[in-house]
């Protein structure tokens, strides 16, 4: 018997356990004066960064650059207190008009659970894109998915669909699976109201897109790009280059599509907050997985 197709979806989970905390962007005063308006230099960014990452690469932390300013905003979660927040103050004044700070009131982590979607080894995230490499099928979801186990299902104790060829976490967040079994794999996104959305292509987010995400534990959410180049000090290492949303996603939606109409534009990695009181999230670009694993999409 044929078996169902798999997009970039799966069945939401009623009652998905392991959500994580509501997120709530809080201004924090420090020590500099409010940030001129003029457009820094790539250098001054470039410095910045530089120096947040030698001297600020706190778990809990966070930065991005918003390239229409080139500004850095550094935001620290819920866990960066005391002797840390004091570090980190202490580092953003002395950046000046480089950077500012802001709180959120979550926990930066990589979404992941068990559960539903696509089914590994005691895990449970979900698929990012269906993509091709040498004439075969693959599928894109996040490294810290792909970490975690070798192989696949599209059901809770099911027979396997996919093994785990290439899986990059942390540094990048990204995974290659392999299809193993003759299963349909169309170009698209599950919308969660009994259509799909067709991908015909990969491309690069900009800040103040508006975007939509989808995943197996909340199904589809929107929101919009507010930076690029993001760098995230997850518990479990720092990941860079990810896009910086006010997208919200809660464990299981990891490795799950971020995009714009039929264009691909990230993986769900990790952040904050969920999608009763929303949230800040991080994604993997497509473009840059695509490169790194010689796929393309179909």
């Amino acid at each position: 018997m044929k078996r169902p197709r798999i997009s970039a979806r799966r069945t939401a989970v009623a009652g998905s356990a392991a959500a994580v905390l509501a997120v709530t962007a809080l201004a924090l005063p420090t020590a500099h004066a409010a940030p001129s308006q003029a457009r820094l230099s790539a250098a001054d960014v470039a410095s910045a960064r530089a120096t947040l990452k030698t001297e600020a690469s706190i778990p809990g932390t966070a930065w991005s650059v918003d390239p229409r300013t080139n500004k850095v905003t550094v935001t620290a979660d819920s866990t960066v207190r005391g002797a840390k927040l004091a570090r980190l103050n202490k580092v953003v004044a002395g950046l000046g008009d480089k950077a500012t700070l802001r709180r959120t009131a979550g926990q930066f982590r990589p979404l992941i659970a068990g559960g539903d979607a696509i089914w590994g080894s005691g895990v449970r995230c979900s698929l990012g894109f269906n993509v091709s490499k040498g004439g075969q099928p693959y599928f894109l979801t996040a490294g810290h998915c792909g970490n975690a186990s070798a192989t696949w299902s599209d059901t809770q104790g099911g027979s396997e669909i996919g093994q785990t060829e290439t899986s990059v976490f942390p540094g990048h967040d990204y995974a290659l699976v392999r299809y193993t079994s003759n299963i349909d794999h169309p170009s698209a996104v599950d919308l969660y109201n009994g259509s799909l959305q067709n991908i015909s292509r990969a491309g690069e987010a900009t800040v103040g897109e508006q975007v939509q995400r989808s995943g197996s534990t909340t199904g589809v959410h929107g929101g919009q790009v507010t930076g690029l180049n993001a760098t995230v000090n997850y518990a479990e290492g720092t990941v860079e280059g990810l896009i910086d949303t006010t997208v919200c996603a809660e464990p299981g939606d990891s490795g799950g599509p971020l995009f714009d109409g039929d264009t691909a534009l990230g993986l769900t990695s990790g952040g904050s907050g969920d999608c009763s009181g929303g949230g800040e999230t991080f994604f993997q670009p497509v473009p840059a997985a695509l490169q790194a694993v010689g796929a393309q999409l179909p």
